[in-house]
C-alpha cells in the first residue's frame, strides 16, 4: 500500500500510507520535542526562519523548519526537504562536526558527484570548515538574497543534529552574522541541554 499507480502517465506515485510513517516519525523524535519549542521561541522573537536537518548521505534532511522570515520569499522550506551538503550552512557545519577522516572521506564522495568546480568548491568549504573554529558556526548564501548560518549539535549518544538561522535579505552576510550568530550559538547550547536534560531522567 506505499505506491499507487497512475494509468495516465503508466507509472507509481508514494501513497498516503508514507505520510503516515513520516508523521510517526516527526511526533515519536525525542528531539524534535526537546528542540521543537525552543525553536519557535527563538524564530518568533527574532522574526527568522529556523531549521533542524540532518545528513542523509550527501544531502541534508529538515526534520523541521519553522518559517518566520522578515520578508517574503518564494522558497519555501518544510520537513523533509532536501538540500546540499557542499553548497549550505547546513552540510558546512555538518561537516565541522565530523572527524577529520570521516569528513575526508565524505569530501572524496563530494567530488566524485559534483567534478565541474570541485576544486574552487572545496577550498571554499575547507575555508568555511576553519573558520568555524574561530566564529562557532558556518554560514552561506547559496540562493539570491538568502544568508545562513549554522552550528551543529550533537546530541547524546553521537548522533549529529544541525540548527540554522536564515532570513531572506539584501543585508551583507556579514551583518547577518553579525546580528545572528550570538542567537544562533545560544539556541543550539539550549538545545543540546535539553537532550542532555532528557538523557538523565
Amino acid at each position: 500500500g506505499l505506491l499507487e499507480h497512475d494509468l495516465q502517465r503508466r507509472a507509481y506515485r508514494l501513497a498516503a500510507p508514507v505520510l503516515s510513517f513520516a508523521h510517526a516519525m516527526r511526533s515519536g523524535s525525542p528531539v524534535l520535542q526537546a528542540a521543537a519549542p525552543l525553536m519557535r521561541t527563538a524564530a518568533e522573537k527574532l522574526r527568522v526562519n529556523v531549521g533542524l536537518a540532518v545528513a542523509d548521505r550527501l544531502e541534508m534532511v529538515y526534520l523541521e523548519s519553522i518559517r518566520y522570515n522578515r520578508k517574503v520569499s518564494l522558497r519555501s522550506v518544510v520537513a523533509g526537504q532536501r538540500v546540499p551538503i557542499e553548497l549550505t550552512s547546513l552540510g558546512r557545519a555538518y561537516m565541522c562536526a565530523l572527524s577529520d577522516t570521516q569528513r575526508r572521506a565524505l569530501l572524496v564522495r563530494l567530488g566524485r558527484q559534483r567534478q565541474s568546480g570541485w576544486k574552487a568548491l572545496r577550498e571554499e568549504i575547507l575555508r568555511t570548515v576553519q573558520s568555524f573554529e574561530r566564529k562557532g558556526y558556518c554560514a552561506a548564501a547559496w540562493q539570491p538574497e538568502v544568508v545562513a548560518i549554522a552550528r551543529p549539535v550533537v546530541a547524546p549518544g553521537g548522533a549529529i543534529y544541525v540548527l540554522n538561522m536564515s532570513v531572506t535579505t539584501r543585508q551583507s552576510a556579514a551583518e547577518i552574522e553579525a546580528e545572528l550568530g550570538g542567537p544562533l550559538k545560544a539556541l543550539a547550547e539550549q538545545i543540546s541541554h535539553a537532550l542532555w536534560q532528557m538523557e538523565l531522567r
